[in-house]
């Protein structure tokens, strides 16, 4: 008999816990591929960032909690993706959630992508930039009214416009 590995199965079992309210990106190529994506080639975006912006961004990694300076950021404003420039939350929409990480109970309208992150084995929501599908972060169903959501984001994954500046050029 031969037997698989429990992360082989893992997956199929999670068909038994209840599905996220929000739409999937089945796979990391989708992500990158949305509508009004950037021609940007993983090499592109290398050459483009600094390499731990680039290591958050399309290689989905993590930074260390409380050590991004947008966790304090209280000024009105729009974040930005660091990579294409897309806005994807209002000052507005920020929280302190205690995580270590800036954190937003909803995200601007066609912002965001996700899909089923099973990195830690548990099924978790991870979201991305639905422009260039770049990582930003999880979002979980512990969040303040009126959305119940909180939208973990590492801040390498964002940049802050002040309200009156203009927004950079899209890239």
């Amino acid at each position: 008999m031969r037997s698989r590995p429990l992360l082989s199965v893992f997956p199929a079992l999670t068909g038994l816990l209840p599905k996220a309210a929000l739409p999937v990106v089945a796979d990391r190529e989708s992500a990158q591929g949305g509508i009004g994506a950037p021609a940007k080639t993983a090499c592109d975006w290398k050459a483009d960032l600094p390499q731990e912006r680039y290591r958050v961004l399309f290689a989905e990694g993590t930074e260390f909690a409380h050590s991004s300076p947008l966790n304090s950021e209280k000024r009105e404003g729009t974040f930005i993706c660091a990579a294409c420039h897309q806005p994807l939350f209002a000052s507005s929409r920020k929280y302190n959630s205690g995580s270590g990480w800036p954190s937003f109970w909803e995200a601007l309208p066609g912002a965001v992508a996700f899909k089923t992150d099973y990195k830690l084995l548990m099924p978790r929501t991870e979201y991305h930039c639905s422009r260039c599908g770049g990582h930003q972060g999880h979002v979980f169903k512990d969040g303040p009214q009126p959305s119940g959501e909180r939208y973990c984001n590492n801040g390498l994954a964002l940049l802050f416009i002040p309200r009156g500046e203009p927004l950079p050029t899209p890239r």
